[in-house]
């Protein structure tokens, strides 16, 4: 009997090895032509994901105008992507679209959004979009087109090509601007902001204007602990749907933007090269 027992215990382990194995295994997956005529991506699925499932968020990051192509593995440069990588515990699953070339598409990114909730459990009640630069724009202007999907919305240092930005006065939005920025100028993000203000749609908008700060700094929030704690920090089902306005990301920061990561065997002036560019 004894022995039955630890034949019957030996032929579940074996049954569940990769089930645990894959609970312990960070996992990006690229995922290409499932959308005709739409986005590729990538699709990081959280070392906890197993145990989450339908509670897990989802996290959209949108880049900029230089890793636009055909390459997918451009957009694992910089953002969050690169961030876990590096040693960045972030989770949530993380989908990261490949634009290949223009402006970001809102209805291309809602198709990529749906085919996630399609094919992998989450709370699509936490659905988080985040972007610089060209991705800024994307950020925007998704969020603008799909305010009651958006739980939260982060712009860094780039603008909104929506005629109509009400709609963005829906969401919890923090626009990240630097004040020496010459690829996008500031006035890009300042425009947004006034708008959201004369029209009374910015009672859960921040803005934050890094004094001095070029177009690449905001990068380095991409690797901060503290960007993602703000952005889990809303749900759509939150009463009333306020901005938190307790969280600070400003130029403090940047110095220290990677002091607490576990680099594994990166070098921290590489990914410092590589997410200021």
């Amino acid at each position: 009997m004894k022995r039955l027992a630890i034949s019957i215990i030996f032929m579940a382990a074996l049954l569940f090895a990769p089930l645990c194995a894959n609970a312990q295994y960070d996992f990006i997956r690229p995922v290409k032509d499932v959308i005709p005529g739409g986005y590729n991506f990538w699709v990081y699925t959280p070392t906890e994901y197993y145990y989450t499932l339908n509670e897990t968020p989802v996290i959209i990051f949108l880049h900029g105008q230089s890793l636009c192509g055909r390459d997918l593995n451009r957009v694992r440069r910089y953002g969050p992507l690169d961030a876990i990588v590096k040693g960045r515990q972030v989770d949530a699953l993380v989908v990261v679209p490949q634009n290949p070339g223009g402006s970001w598409n809102p209805k291309k990114i809602n198709d990529v959004l749906e085919w996630t909730k399609k094919n992998y459990a989450c709370d699509s009640t936490r659905v988080y979009v985040i972007g610089m630069s060209l991705g800024g724009y994307g950020t925007l202007d998704f969020t603008g087109t799909y305010p009651d999907k958006v739980a939260a919305a982060l712009a860094m240092c780039g603008g909104c090509s929506l005629k109509d930005r009400t709609p963005l006065g829906k969401v919890p939005l923090w626009i990240i601007h630097g004040t020496a920025d010459r690829a996008v100028p500031i006035s890009m993000s300042k425009s947004v902001v006034n708008d959201l203000e004369r029209t009374g749609n910015d009672s859960r908008l921040r803005y934050t204007w890094l004094q001095g700060g070029n177009h690449g700094v905001p990068a380095r929030f991409f690797y901060m602990r503290k960007t993602y704690e703000w952005l889990f920090s809303h749900s759509l089902l939150d009463e009333g749907r306020p901005v938190n306005r307790e969280t600070t990301l400003d130029m403090s920061d940047v110095p220290t933007a990677y002091r607490d990561m576990d680099f594994k065997s990166a070098d921290p002036e590489t990914v410092y090269e590589t997410t200021i560019k």
